[in-house]
This record gives structure tokens, C-alpha cells and sequence, in this order.
């Protein structure tokens, strides 16, 4: 263990300046912390291997993806109708008013799709 302690008393670290002192202990758990960081981070992302995709002419697309197009493209289609209604002149923020649009009708699409 004394042996151990001597290697890691004199690897370089490249946190820490040159010439400065630090406790070998405190190095050994900053290590010990980022092998549990590690770790725990491939556990949680093993978990996303299956992503939903639909096949389109033999090429894979996620379902997010499509669901945020048919989004889009029904926000274009009500932003033609209140244009048409003239209720497009006196929307207050227009931009906000149609990401919400975008993001209800993409969310509205995923959880009848998919869910």
C-alpha cells in the first residue's frame, strides 16, 4: 500500500500546478469519484439503446424526429388559417404563440402515436 501511495504521490495530475502540494488521499478520492461517475453514467445511458424509429424507404428516422415535422407542418397550416381568419395581425409574440403551437401539436402527435 506504502508503494502505492509513493506512485500516486508523484504522477502528474493535470488539475493541479506543478510544484504545488496535495493530500494523497484527497487525489485518491477525486479518482475513486470519477470511476463512480463513470460508471453510473454508463448504467443510466445503457438504457437508451432503444430509441423508437420508423423505417421511410429504408432509412431509419427517430419517431421524434417525424413527430416534430408533423408539428411543424401543422402550425404552418393554422398559421395560414388565422392569416386568413386576420387573427395572425394581432397575436401579441407571434413566435411564441407558434412554438407553442409547434410543441403541442408535436407532444399531441407523439402520445397518440406512440404512447
Amino acid at each position: 500500500m506504502k508503494e502505492l501511495e509513493l506512485i500516486l504521490a508523484f504522477r502528474p495530475d493535470p488539475i493541479v500546478a506543478p510544484g504545488s502540494f496535495i493530500n494523497v488521499a484527497t487525489r485518491a478520492k477525486g479518482r475513486l469519484l470519477d470511476g463512480i461517475t463513470a460508471a453510473a453514467v454508463s448504467m443510466l445511458l445503457g438504457g437508451c439503446s432503444s430509441a423508437p424509429s420508423r423505417d421511410i424507404l429504408g432509412s431509419f428516422f427517430p419517431s421524434w424526429m417525424i413527430c416534430a415535422l408533423i408539428g411543424m407542418s401543422a402550425t404552418v397550416a393554422v398559421r395560414a388559417l388565422l392569416a386568413k381568419a386576420g387573427i395572425d395581425a394581432v397575436l401579441p409574440m407571434p413566435i411564441v404563440v407558434y412554438l407553442a403551437f409547434a410543441t403541442a401539436f408535436s407532444l399531441a402527435i407523439w402520445l397518440l402515436w406512440l404512447a
